[in-house]
């Protein structure tokens, strides 16, 4: 048998004594998978605060896990292929933690002719030679020799936090920013900007037409009486005094209510009162997505329509900066495109390879930059394996760098709506960082987007990004 291969020993090649050996360290992602798969959620192996204040030190691996691994053994090694599992009787002794080193064998015991039936004594232990679990398994052993490709496992996932919830975590110690809201003159405008408030993450400024914010106000019962309002004419009028508020030092942050995106961000770039710098002013999705294991930053998916490598440059600049911000050291970044090779016909791909040499020159810093890449390979570690692509961002992408505005809303929204996900919004490579976001995000979303926000604004004033 070879590593592409699976083979067996027939029952008349099975020999009283003969047996196979199993290594294995128990890892977090064993017990998340264990869990998920068998649907146990007692605290004692998932929650280390439940597990030391009931006196027992550290969450405790599933014993059944141990179990699990006699079954890799009948079913690969000895018999191996056409085994069929009968019985097992297990007793455990020692308690698993995470990092434990498991040695698992298991040695026939008793052959039966008439049914072709192998009795195995099955023994672990751990690396401190303690006696973890001991036990027999009962197969029907495979009467034919069998040699046949190696199946692959499947790529599984499993996520149990909530990056969102980890996000605001972070901004429980902070103190929340002045933030001028702009046009809040909906339902959900300006219920977000009171629940952002209630959560101490802001302290809004109103800006926009006094009574009809008090109308909304009224007919939706919210309390803004602790609120300054800012009155103004209409949504132009309030986005372009928003503007003058940042300037005057009057507030930290700026958040978009019920006025169109175009008319919103009109006020931030004009080049005489505007509040840009000398970095372009792009968007980034922090995405909540189940099906993967971390926070995923999309970028650029609703400013930049076509942006140039000079403006995709920034775009990556600032995605990085925000990654730093929400803790991530050293931020992958995936340039995607259609294939994840130079072709000359494919725009995108000679964009990505200029970006990653100016990596190189250090003309982008604080990430590692790889591309083309598609998709596929920027997310999944098995397409990028199955594809021969040896890189530390394929698979495991912190960040994604979409070609176009169009790419980026489509596959945002795609993770959306068919993935479930959360995206907080946020506007970046302005004076201040500005919240965006869209109608159709729920409570959750709003709140991530004002958390990243005010971690973003506090991140500017120590320092500790450009």
């Amino acid at each position: 048998m070879t590593d592409d291969t699976i083979s067996n020993k027939t029952y008349e090649e099975i020999r009283l004594g003969d047996s196979v050996q199993l290594v294995r360290t128990l890892s977090e992602r064993d017990i998340d998978l264990f869990a998920a798969i068998s649907g146990d959620l007692n605290p004692t192996h998932l929650d280390e605060r439940f597990a030391l204040c009931n006196g027992q030190g550290p969450v405790t691996g599933y014993s059944l896990w141990s179990g699990t691994l006699i079954s890799n053994l009948l079913g690969n090694e000895l018999p191996g292929a056409g085994t069929l599992y009968k019985a097992q009787s297990l007793r455990f002794h020692h308690p698993l933690v995470v990092g434990d080193t498991v040695t698992l064998t298991i040695e026939v015991k008793e052959k039966r002719d008439t049914d072709h039936i192998v009795l195995f004594n099955c023994r672990s232990v751990n690396q401190n030679n303690d006696l973890v679990a001991d036990g027999t398994a009962e197969v029907i052993a495979p009467i034919e020799k069998v040699t046949r490709p190696r199946s692959e496992l499947p790529d599984v996932m499993v996520k149990t936090s909530d990056d969102f919830a980890k996000l605001m975590t972070q901004c429980k110690s902070l103190e929340p920013i002045i933030t001028a809201v702009v046009h809040p003159c909906d339902r959900v405008s300006l219920t977000g900007a009171v629940e952002a408030a209630e959560a101490d993450l802001i302290v809004p400024i109103l800006v926009g037409p006094e009574k009809k914010i008090h109308c909304v106000a009224d007919e939706f019962e919210l309390n803004i009486g602790a609120y300054r309002i800012v009155d103004t004419e209409h949504s132009h009028a309030a986005a372009k005094k928003a503007v003058e508020l940042i300037h005057k030092c009057e507030a930290d942050l700026l958040m978009k209510g019920s006025l169109h995106t175009d008319e919103f961000m009109d006020a931030i770039v004009s080049s005489t009162t505007g509040i840009r710098t000398e970095r372009r002013i792009s968007h980034v999705f922090v995405m909540d997505v189940p099906t993967y294991p971390k926070v995923l930053l999309i970028t650029d998916a609703a400013v930049n329509i076509f942006p140039d490598v000079a403006a995709k440059k920034d775009i990556c600049q600032n995605a990085i900066e925000l990654a730093h911000t929400l803790g991530i050291e050293t931020p992958k970044v995936a340039i995607l495109s259609a294939i994840e090779t130079v072709n000359p016909k494919i725009p995108s791909t000679l964009e990505a390879s200029a970006l990653c040499k100016m990596a190189d020159r250090g003309q982008i810093v604080g990430a590692l930059l790889d591309g083309p890449l598609a998709f596929d390979n920027a997310i999944s570690k098995q397409a990028a394996k199955t594809k021969h692509i040896v890189s530390d961002v394929a698979g495991d992408a912190d960040i994604l760098l979409v070609p176009d505005l169009e790419a980026g809303n489509i596959l945002v929204k795609q993770l959306a709506f068919l993935n479930h996900a959360d995206g907080a919004g946020i506007v970046l490579g302005a004076r201040v960082p500005i919240i965006l976001t869209s109608r159709a995000d729920n409570v959750r979303a709003r709140m991530a987007s004002c958390g990243v926000a005010v971690l973003h604004a506090h991140a500017l004033r120590s320092g500790s990004t450009k």
